[in-house]
Formats: C-alpha cells, structure tokens, sequence
C-alpha cells in the first residue's frame, strides 16, 4: 500500500499566507513525533482564499484543508495521521462528502491548468508521469510533420490567450511560411494586469507544460531558439522556470536531435523583464529583448516576417502555450468540444475584488460572467450588491450587472466594450465608484505609456486630471464631453493596443454609469459615496447621546458640544477624514 501523502501548496500565494511555515513545522512534527509519510510540495491549488492549503491523500482518499496554521496542522496530523480520523471541519475540499467549497471546482474544466496544485513543479518525473512530453515523443514517434501539427492547433481553435485573441495556427502558419535559418519562438511571460497572476501561477506550478508547448511551436514553425520574457518580479516562477529547462536539456527535451529527431535542435533561455506594462505588446517585448527600451515598432512587419534580430519570429502568452501538449496528447477535437463557435477551449481567469472566493479558475469558453462570479466565486462578500466587474486587465472595461449574463467568448465581451485580455476580473461591489475606478485604472496606464505616441502620452494625462478633477468635487459641465472626445482620439491614433484600449475604463463607465459621472459633476455628490472630497458628515440629534467620543478624536476639533448635549459638525473646519463616523457606538452620525 502506498504511504500517506501530505501536501503543502508553496505556491507565491501560499507562501505569502504562511504556507512555508507550515511545511518547516510538518517537517519538524515528522521528525519529533517519528511520523511516517511522504511529505511533498506543489504549487497553487486555485483556492487562494483558503491559503494555507494542505492536502493529505490517504487510502480513503484526498483531503484538502483550508486555513492551516501552526496550531492547525499540528491538530490534523495528530488526529488524521495518527488516528486516522480526518478533521471534517477543517475541509475545504475532498470528493468523500459534501463542503461548501466543493462547488468551487464543479464548473472547471482544467486543461492549461491540469497539472497546477497536482505535481511538484520542480520534479520532472512527476510531470512525466502525468503525460508530460509526451506530446513532443508523440510526434517523434508518429513522425507528424509540422504541417499537420500547425494544422491540428487550427482544427482545435485555439486563439491567443494573450489577449488579441488571435488564432494560434494561423500565427504558426505565418511563421513558418517565412522561409530563414534563423527563427525564435517567444513566451510572453511579462503581461502586469491582474490575469499576470494567472502566468505567475502558471510557471510557477507547470513550467514543463509551458517549455513542453514551446518545444512543440519551435518544431512547428522551424524555430532554432526560443525566450521566455519573464518580468523580475516573479522570482520563485524563474527559479522553478531555470529547474525545468536544466532538467528538460538533461533528458534530451532540449539541446539537439530532441527526442531523437535528426535535425530538430532547440533550447530555451529567460529574459528577465522590469515588469513594463508596455512590454505585453509584442514589438516592444522584442525590443527589450533586444537590450531597447520596452517601446513599441510600427507594423507591419510583422513578427512572424521580421521579429527578433529581425528574424521571423512568434509569440504567444503562458496559458496558450500550457494547452499545447494537451491538444496534441487529446486530438483538436476534444478541445474544441468546449466553447463556442468562434471561442473553443477553456480560459483562465483571476478573480480578485469585492468577491468571496478569490483565486485561479479555469472554466469553459461560453459560460456566463454571473456563473463566473456567483458559482465559482462564490458572491459579494458582507451580503453587499454585484455592481460591475472589470474585465480585461487595466486596458480593458467595466462590465454591469445587467449584463452578467455575457458570455465569456471574444466576440460577446468585445461587444460590451471590455476585452478579454489575459485574465484579470475584478469585481466591484454597490460601495464602488466607477468614476474612481476608471481614474484608477486609466492612472495605472499613463503612468505605463512608453511615452512613443502623442495620443497616449499627452491624452491619457489630460483624461486623467479631468477624473482627478470631478472625483474633487471640482468637475465642469464640459467634461463628459471632452472625456469622450479624448478617448476617441486616443484609440484611433496610437501605435500599439496600450493607447488604443486605455480609454475603456472611462469609457465604459461612461456608458454604463453616467448617471454617476453626472452626480459627481452637477450635484458635486459621489453615490458610491466613495470619494471623500464629495462626502458630507452630519450628526443626527435625535440619536446623538453627547459622549463626546467623536469631538475628543476629531484630528481638526471640527466637532463642538457639551458632554450629554448634542454636537455638531463644523462642516468648513471637517477634513472628511471618517474617524468620527467609524468611532460612533450610536449611530448617530449620517454620510451624505
């Protein structure tokens, strides 16, 4: 019989949750208590609002426990390791009974993700053992020549994951079609919107999937070299990345003759990026690689004619790459089973925000944003009502709540005004304002502009000091105007998809919220009541008990009264910092 396996996820958001801990004190219990089992490690499970995880599989099944701290783990091994009797309470997740974060995983289909959470991401063998390369010895094998591989990627109908959403076949086909010595394949590791969560996660949990599709492009498209555009930031999915290839040349995946094909020679090397939004647009990607600044090229050429050292070149994201080798194992056929007609397959997303279960899913293309949210994520948090969610990255758009029933397919959330990007969705709750949240993002992506185009280095500014300007309080009637103005301009004129789809945010919000944009500007009133230079705090009498709390700890003595007496607020001399509204014990104090 085989041992009992426990497992800690030491994935970056594990580890961040205190996981690390978890594994030196399991260790430490192992040793002093003579415990005998296989402890191993794996990367991120999905469930990040249950980190620390650890999971044991014994000969009644799995287990996965949720919220494991020193004092927790000390219990379970005590009573699920010595005792055999598994701590139901303490479960998340298993198949042997019902939890309530069961449904988390119900409505997944994992295919990029299918390894994440299930292997150490540092063992080659454990990922050969769960079909790993076996895929690129299919082809050694089978003798399956590059047109047929390319044409097996165009049957499945995978599109970029990247966010363009362009068919990966069809990419493949360009490349190779452009006859040179001298071709590179790229993996755009570098993406810094929220869905960049998904490629750290990705390369942190599978590098081998990731090095294994690849492999699988370069002998495609006849590339000699390939680059993995990793930003710095992400130190442990590098570490795992360098393991993996040092492991895959040990075991000829790389180097020459790969798995036996005269003539097929390939290896893989990191750049590591300084983590510039700009840099997910192909060009600039090149261009730092190329020791340039991160700034895009005008195009055409394209890469797949002229890319790297001006060679033919193709790039595609993490996730695209990490569905590979299955599509080759399974056939185009059984990925194209999910999705819909011009979306196939399955699509990772990071869910963060106003949201109970933040994490990692993977989930067929086609299923609604409201399933997304409601089903996997699990709700609002603190009974609070679904307002929006952003979809895209911070160049995408804002997506209401009367259109959660949106599909997740390119074309239906392009239709909204949103991109699907690489993953990101933020949820935003009824206590969100979409005026403040459109600054935030719209911030986020000047502050990213390479500075190249005029429209996006000079527009983006002006739209931001127009937000900046109504969430004050100080907005003019002219402003929605020259808000939409701006936005036009920006998307028609710049170079790269940076500027012409940083104006979503705004624009969106200012289709699906101008009544807000509206409020802030005549009625100088936020209802999100969100922004404090538009909020307004008054002590109601008939509640107010005269304790004084409020005037004690008031930071500008803008609250006057008498103990026992009713106070009141100095609305000129009130900083709108809130103290005296959260410190309240009665209530007693209204925010208009």
């Amino acid at each position: 019989m085989e041992k009992t396996k426990v497992i800690v996820g030491l994935g970056s958001c594990g580890i961040a949750a205190g996981a690390q801990k978890i594994y030196f004190k399991i260790e430490s219990l192992m040793q002093t208590d003579k415990l005998d089992f296989e402890l191993k490690k794996t990367s991120c499970i999905g469930m990040c609002f249950r980190e620390p995880l650890v999971e044991i599989i014994d000969k009644n099944g799995s287990y996965l426990y949720g919220n494991v701290d020193e004092k927790r783990i000390t219990e379970i091994l005590e009573k699920h390791i010595k005792k055999n009797e598994p701590i139901n309470e303490y479960v998340v997740s298993t198949k042997l009974f019902d939890t309530e974060d069961n449904k988390f995983f119900d409505a997944q289909v994992k295919i990029a993700l299918r390894h994440c959470g299930m292997i150490d991401p540092e063992s080659i063998e454990e990922y050969e053992s769960q079909q790993g390369y076996a895929a690129i010895k299919k082809i050694a094998e089978e003798k399956i020549s590059y047109e047929a591989i390319i044409q097996s990627i165009l049957d499945s109908g995978l599109r970029g994951r990247g966010g363009g959403g362009f068919s990966t076949g069809m990419k493949w086909r360009f490349a190779r079609n452009n006859k040179s010595d001298e071709k590179y394949i790229i993996c755009n590791a570098d993406e810094g919107d929220p869905g960049a969560f998904m490629d750290r996660s990705l390369l942190e949990g599978d590098p081998h999937a990731v090095l294994e599709g690849m492999i699988i492009g370069a002998y495609a498209i006849g590339a000699t070299d390939g680059v993995i555009y990793c930003r710095a930031e992400y130190p442990l999915a590098i570490k795992r990345l360098n393991i993996a290839i040092e492991q895959a040349q040990q075991k000829g995946y790389l180097g020459k003759n790969i798995v036996g094909i005269e003539g097929f020679n390939f290896d893989i090397h990191i750049k590591e990026g300084a983590g510039a939004f700009v840099c997910g647009e192909e060009t600039a990607l090149i261009a730092s690689v190329e020791g340039e600044r991160g700034m895009p090229r005008k195009r055409p050429p394209f890469p797949a004619e002229s890319g790297l050292w001006r060679k033919p070149t193709n790039i595609n994201n993490v996730e695209t790459f990490a569905n590979i080798p299955w599509i080759i194992c399974n056939g185009p056929a059984a990925y194209s089973k999910y999705g819909t007609e011009k979306s196939k397959g399955t699509k990772v997303f990071a869910l963060a925000g106003k949201i109970n279960h933040s994490g990692l899913v993977e989930v067929p293309m086609g299923i609604s944003i409201r399933d997304i949210i409601f089903k996997l994520g699990g709700g609002i948090p603190n009974g609070k009502k679904f307002k929006a969610v952003q979809l895209g990255g911070p160049s995408g758009g804002c997506i209401p709540e009367f259109l959660a029933d949106t599909i997740v397919d390119y074309d239906s959330v392009n239709a909204t005004g949103a991109i699907m990007g690489s993953g990101g969705m933020v949820v935003m709750d009824e206590t969100t304002c979409m005026v403040d949240i459109a600054k935030f993002f719209l911030n986020f992506t000047q502050e990213e502009s390479c500075g190249k185009c005029t429209f996006c280095r000079i527009g983006t500014k002006r739209m931001l000091e127009i937000l900046n300007r109504i969430t004050e309080g100080k907005g003019e009637d002219s402003d929605i105007a020259k808000l939409e103005e701006l936005a036009i301009q920006i998307k028609d004129n710049s170079l790269c998809g940076l500027g012409q789809t940083a104006p979503n945010p705004v624009l969106t919000t200012l289709k699906y919220f101008r009544d807000e944009y509206e409020a802030h500007i005549f009625a100088k009133k936020c209802p999100a009541k969100a922004c404090k230079p538009l909020l307004t705090y008054e002590i109601i009498e008939e509640k107010c008990t005269g304790c004084t709390i409020c005037a004690v700890k008031c930071p500008v003595k803008a609250i006057t009264g008498e103990r026992k007496q009713v106070h009141f607020i100095n609305q000129e001399t009130c900083i709108k910092c809130g103290d005296c509204f959260t410190r309240c014990k009665f209530e007693a104090i209204s925010l208009q």
